[in-house]
């Protein structure tokens, strides 16, 4: 073998270290775990307001009724997909590896979580035409 070669210490059989990317992070869980926390609660919130909202037009007859009842499916279905993707995203902070390497993955998605519920809710109440 040439004295350039890439093998470094594989001719005497011992594997190289593993580099410092792929040292555990023993914190790795405080950042999910803070998502969690706010992320749930946000989110049953707003899956409840989201319910609770038709009665908003209860009084309501006629065009009105029907108008606010088609924008609320719309900005109810938008509501259930928004808060299945915060979920999803939540869940994907939990399974980022346990590295340092993924520390920044791992909190932007942690911090991603509760930014999607609250865009979602944004969502929900810009896409209902209330009365």
């Amino acid at each position: 073998m040439s004295e350039n070669s890439q093998d470094g210490d594989s001719e005497n059989g011992s594997t190289p270290a593993a580099g410092p990317d792929e040292t555990p992070d023993p914190r790795a869980w405080i950042a999910p775990l803070i998502s969690s926390v706010v992320t749930v609660p946000l989110g049953l919130l707003a899956l409840l307001y989201g319910a609770l909202s038709p009665m908003e037009c209860d009084s309501c007859n006629g065009a009105v009724a029907e108008r606010f009842h088609d924008s609320w499916m719309i900005g109810w279905t938008v509501l259930w997909i928004g808060l299945l993707i915060a979920l999803a995203v939540l869940i994907a902070s939990w399974a980022v590896p346990h590295q340092l390497r993924f520390a920044a993955r791992r909190v932007g998605l942690a911090l991603a979580a509760p930014a999607t519920v609250g865009v979602t809710f944004v969502a929900f109440m810009a896409l209902v035409d209330w009365p």
